[in-house]
């Protein structure tokens, strides 16, 4: 994708993205491993809960010191949805695939969601089917599957597995929908979107019979503020930057570098081991990355907006 199609023709506006983009795939990287901290000391769903409903606290304190309006009518619906999919749902399910899969792999998983949001983007309109995008997501998730999935040997629990397979096909329909409806105020947005994934985790959590505690160790009082000022605050607030400027695929590119981060952080903290595979598979990775999103020039931007006009792609 060359530079018109990922950003706007402004070199300043091409820095500042390109710089988004590396935060949030450093931030998002630490949040599986963050979790597995989390789950140790309160229940997955509950975590789960105290992490977006603060980070929704966080977004609406702004939202009123800074008189920011909300989105109404269309925008809302989006801004709801948006929230619904990603922080609802999403993150339900990875929650609990998490107490049994390793912060590596659940990070390696995450390399499903460009091609899911490849086929979604075409499947809704929005971007034109590309064979060298979809080659270069194969690509870089064989280099995930080698580099970080190789490394874990062992049986694995499959059900949660597939909820974290689940989970990334919720994310990957989230950026659609961000995309299908009116734009408003990325703060706001925020705020309705992480209200609304909250609301739901509530529910789930009441449904599990779960204990709803406050964190009682420094460890887990640390993941937490990770997981609602970085994991959260940023991430998401990073995200629709990144997305209002780049199309839904290219943004996706994040969750084929976001394993890499994780791996690192997971070796680190945790004390899970980086095998001579990663090595392999971290260069096919970037291969797929620099083959899909940076080589391609699809101009797939330019193409929606000439025909699609009223989408909030463009």
């Amino acid at each position: 994708m060359d530079r018109d199609v990922l950003l706007s023709k402004d070199d300043g506006a091409d820095r500042s993205t390109w710089l988004a983009f590396a935060a949030m795939v450093l931030f998002a990287g630490g949040n599986p491993v963050a979790i597995r901290f989390s789950n140790l000391g309160l229940p997955p769903f509950w975590g789960g809960v105290l992490r977006i409903a603060g980070a929704a606290l966080v977004f609406w304190v702004i939202v009123a010191l800074q008189r920011i309006a909300l989105p109404r009518g269309r925008a809302l619906i989006g801004a709801m949805l948006y929230g619904l999919l990603s922080s609802g749902v999403a993150l339900a399910l990875m929650y609990w695939g998490l107490l049994r899969v390793s912060a590596g792999l659940g990070g390696a998983i995450l390399a499903l969601v460009p091609l899911m949001t490849f086929f979604f983007a075409w499947a809704h309109g929005l971007e034109q089917l590309r064979w060298q995008g979809l080659a270069g997501a194969l690509v870089a998730t064989a280099g995930v599957v080698v580099g970080v999935v190789g490394g874990f040997g062992g049986a694995v629990h499959a059900p949660s597995v597939l909820a974290i397979i689940a989970g990334t096909a919720f994310l990957a329909e989230a950026s659609i929908v961000f995309k299908l409806f009116p734009r408003s105020h990325p703060v706001a947005t925020n705020a309705v979107a992480l209200t609304t994934g909250a609301s739901i985790l509530v529910i789930v959590s009441r449904l599990a019979g779960e204990q709803w505690v406050l964190p009682t160790t420094p460890t887990t009082w640390a993941a937490f503020a990770y997981l609602v000022f970085f994991g959260s605050v940023a991430v998401f607030s990073l995200y629709l930057y990144v997305l209002s400027r780049w199309t839904a695929s290219a943004t996706s590119y994040s969750f084929l570098l976001i394993p890499a981060a994780t791996v690192v952080i997971a070796a680190w903290l945790l004390g899970e081991v980086v095998t001579s595979s990663f090595l392999i598979g971290a260069a096919l990775l970037l291969a797929g990355v620099w083959l899909g999103a940076i080589q391609s020039s699809p101009k797939a931007v330019e193409l929606a907006c000439s025909e699609m006009p009223s989408k909030a792609v463009c």
